[in-house]
């Protein structure tokens, strides 16, 4: 398994599995990554700013996840909770695994990963939200140990259930 920074040539591919999960999505009818988002240009600036990580086995892109350092400008307010840590953080945003390789402990492997960016970079809290009907999303961050925080809002004003997990 590789876990790197994606470049230009791995786009198609990301594009193919953010596709799958748009689709995944529509078909248990969550309204999350629909109208169009995330789409290709969402993915050109994750790459040309450094966000973007595929995950690779034998040499395919099984996964994708933008890995994002700073404030995340729609977790300033966040409701009916609070946040765990008032530090710095990383905010993870699109997380997609391959269909022809869900339920393999993929995306498990990424949260990881983004635990040892983090660490590398000596920040020690990871964000992350999910609609609230998209439930395997919810007990994947559960089963990896991210406590729920609250709601948040998206610029769009979509509610999001907000995520947290302290190192």
């Amino acid at each position: 398994m590789e876990f790197r920074k994606a470049v230009e040539t791995d786009l198609n591919a990301v594009m193919n599995i953010i596709s799958q999960a748009q689709n995944y999505l529509k078909e248990q009818g969550i309204d999350q990554w629909q109208n169009g988002y995330p789409n290709r240009q969402t993915i050109i600036n994750d790459i040309e700013n450094g966000h973007s990580y595929v995950l690779l086995k034998d040499d395919i892109i099984v996964g994708t996840v933008a890995i994002i350092p700073g404030v995340e400008k729609t977790y300033e307010s966040i409701y009916n909770g609070e946040w765990k840590s008032t530090g710095e953080y990383v905010t993870i945003h699109r997380i997609a695994i391959d269909s022809r390789y869900k339920r393999l402990g993929f995306a498990t492997m990424i949260l990881d990963k983004a635990e040892e960016l983090c660490n590398s970079l000596g920040i020690s809290s990871i964000r992350i939200d999910t609609h609230e009907e998209n439930l395997p999303m919810q007990n994947l961050l559960q089963k990896n140990n991210y406590e729920y925080c609250g709601i948040i809002y998206l610029e769009d004003k979509s509610k999001r259930l907000a995520f947290e997990k302290v190192l």
